[in-house]
């Protein structure tokens, strides 16, 4: 098994590139810089989206700000890296894997070294680690979840967690990948996934791309393409998950969840182990409001509705841990009761 040909974001000897995922379907464009200000930028205007792959970019930006610094003291280099680690962490507050990355970034820069090019290497050397391991971990996923599907299973999904929410492969999709390539025949249903399309735009782009069937439907339709018994099981990604379990992913999924548990589809999270927060309880989580406009506005460009209308525009929400049916991880699947097998999991 490999990783996907789809990079949706990669370093090149001091320069990041990734894929910009405002413009696909329509348009493959690649987009590099040097700046680690304009890679903050991608992450909130979301050309680079998925919670592993932000955590990636991230830890990419603080590489870009050592390789680029002017800084010939070790000291002040530290206080500038420390200050792109700070800009980061202000791009997107609940995807946890954003601030796992750049903990392990400041936990690098915090270190003694004897001179700047020391502390260049040792940053560089860490933000690619991080985009190793993803892709090595998502592979692993892949793998343990595709232990679940049956051949013949169609497969509902929400959002898009493939390739291009990840540095490679994916994670929900990387289980979908993972049965198809081992030559289960699955079929995918995915939702269009209000108000930025991701599903409509990401996920089938990605799933034609490889060749595995998909039906794209409206958010609405969740309900009855699962009480017409055309839903085997549901695997969505996740950008935090708790130690008790609660599940905080893209906006819906609480609502998939619950016409789950209705119609007995078996309901599952997938995410690597540092998408686990074993610190937050529920009431803590930070869940991100972005631009009414959005919402407003097809894709920013056509107006839907009356111009000033009040908007509520929470990008995710949180599904309860008696909905889901396992959390898929790269080091096996847990199911209730999640504070013990999470813990397990993470050798707490």
């Amino acid at each position: 098994m490999s990783g996907s040909e789809v990079k949706a974001i990669e370093w090149l000897d001091g320069r990041v590139r990734w894929l910009n995922t405002l413009k696909i379907p329509w348009e493959e464009e690649y987009i590099e810089t040097e700046d680690y200000e304009r890679l903050a930028q991608a992450i909130e205007a979301m050309e680079i989206r998925g919670a592993p792959a932000i955590g990636v970019a991230a830890a990419f930006g603080v590489a870009l700000a050592a390789v680029h610094s002017k800084s010939n003291d070790v000291e002040t280099l530290k206080l500038e890296l420390l200050k792109a680690i700070e800009r980061f962490s202000k791009t997107r507050p609940t995807a946890v894997n954003l601030f796992w990355a750049l903990d392990r970034m400041r936990a690098v820069v915090l270190r003694t070294y004897g001179d700047v090019d020391g502390l260049r290497a040792s940053v560089v050397k860490e933000a690619l680690t991080i985009y190793e391991e993803d892709i090595k971990t998502n592979l692993r996923i892949g793998e343990v979840g595709s232990e679940l599907i049956e051949d013949g299973d169609t497969i509902l999904t929400h959002c898009n967690a493939g390739s291009l929410a990840t540095a490679g492969f994916g994670t929900a999709l990387g289980v979908v990948r993972a049965a198809w390539r081992s030559g289960k025949k699955v079929k995918v249903i995915a939702t269009e996934t209000r108000p930025l399309l991701q599903g409509a735009r990401l996920t089938v782009w990605e799933l034609v791309k490889e060749g595995i069937p998909v039906t794209l439907i409206s958010d609405n339709m969740v309900g009855y393409v699962m009480s017409k018994g055309l839903v085997n099981k549901v695997f969505v990604g996740a950008d935090r998950i708790l130690m008790d379990g609660h599940v905080i992913n893209k906006i819906g999924t609480y609502t998939i969840a619950v016409l789950a548990n209705r119609h007995k589809v078996p309901f599952y999270a997938v995410a690597p182990t540092s998408t686990i927060d074993p610190h937050r309880r529920v009431e803590e989580v930070v869940i991100e409001e972005r631009n009414p406009d959005e919402v407003r506005k097809v894709l920013g460009k056509i107006l839907i509705t009356v111009k000033d209308v009040p908007v509520m525009n929470p990008a995710f929400d949180i599904t309860p841990p008696e909905l889901v049916e396992g959390i898929v991880t790269e080091k096996g699947v847990a199911r209730k009761p999640y504070r013990e097998t999470l813990r397990k999991l993470l050798g707490l």
